[in-house]
């Protein structure tokens, strides 16, 4: 089948990856400017550096069989190791945390800066429409690998159960603040998991492959980031700031050398038991972390589980 999945994010990638090794043809669009998704790394230029931010998804686990093997494999290719910092079994992409999903999405056909729109179905077959008007298809197939949020909107107009489903998650936001320093913060922890408003604070530098530079990454707390969703950006950041110096104590902070934050609307989810949908007749499917819990190896079983779904739906319809 000629197949468009909707979101080049890890679940996306993984089930894309299935499906091109079961003889599919598969075509993948994304609105992101390049490989990551919740696995982002934000570069910053300065005059005299660029400082690295991993500013979604801070480390991931592998605990799943298959999922274990993919992070072998990845360990092979120097594009992941351990973060003992983060704990014993954590995991970061290498140099930056995007790097296996971009990895991922070098051996398939995905469109970066391409947002689209609409998802249309006729006689044809699968049609996707973009934000600057252009129009691909027929597909024999379409995927939606999305947040639930975002994945209801495109499911709602072709199954009702499936939009359903994904309208009941609810995603807990993050705002995430992004911080350099021009030397090293009297603060001894390279982790810092629950402060106050912080959720999450660390050394980013600490991980491996990274170039050297004081660089943090810090995380608000579900309900305040909720809470606190629609104030700019700047303010935020200097919120956090502060909450970061606090654990400093009464010592000066190192000169500034760049602040800003990024709001994560959809960063958390539940999950459900559900894996993967699909809808065989009209050949419409569905995976992502909110069909099974909130971890990078999760997202990644729930785009293999609809490719097998897939298969076996095929099997089932050639008898």
């Amino acid at each position: 089948m000629r197949i468009v999945v909707i979101g080049a994010g890890i679940s996306g990638l993984a089930c894309a990856g299935q499906l091109v090794a079961a003889g599919h043809a598969v075509r993948l669009f994304d609105k992101g400017r390049g490989p990551g998704g919740r696995m982002s790394t934000r570069r910053v230029a300065l005059p005299d550096a660029t400082l690295a931010f991993d500013h979604g998804a801070q480390y991931f686990t592998a605990r799943e069989p298959d999922f274990c093997a993919e992070v072998a494999a990845w360990a092979g290719q120097g594009i992941v190791a351990r973060w003992p910092e983060a704990g014993a079994d954590a995991w970061v992409g290498t140099p930056a945390m995007n790097a296996p999903v971009a990895a991922l999405a070098s051996a398939q056909s995905v469109a970066f800066s391409s947002h689209v729109m609409s998802l249309a179905r006729d006689p044809a077959g699968w049609h996707v429409t973009m934000q600057g008007g252009q129009r691909h298809g027929p597909f024999d197939a379409a995927i939606v690998a999305l947040p639930a949020e975002q994945a209801a909107a495109f499911l709602g107009a072709h199954d009702l159960a499936m939009a359903s489903l994904a309208m009941a998650v609810r995603s807990q936001p993050c705002w995430t603040m992004l911080a350099g320093f021009a030397g090293r913060l009297p603060i001894a922890a390279d982790v810092i998991r629950r402060s106050g408003v912080l959720a999450w604070a660390a050394r980013n530098g600490t991980k491996p492959g990274r170039a050297p530079g004081e660089t943090w990454v810090v995380q608000a707390e579900g309900t305040w980031s909720a809470a606190h969703l629609e104030q700019p950006a700047e303010d935020v950041a200097r919120t956090m700031l502060g909450a970061l110096a606090a654990l400093a104590g009464e010592a000066l902070l190192p000169e500034l050398r760049h602040l800003s934050a990024h709001r994560w609307r959809y960063a958390m989810v539940r999950g459900s038991d559900r894996g993967a949908l699909w809808n065989g007749t009209l050949r419409l499917g569905a995976c992502g972390d909110w069909l099974l819990g909130p971890r990078v190896e999760l997202a990644w079983l729930s785009g293999r589980r609809l490719a097998q779904v897939i298969g076996m739906d095929r099997i089932a319809q050639s008898h």
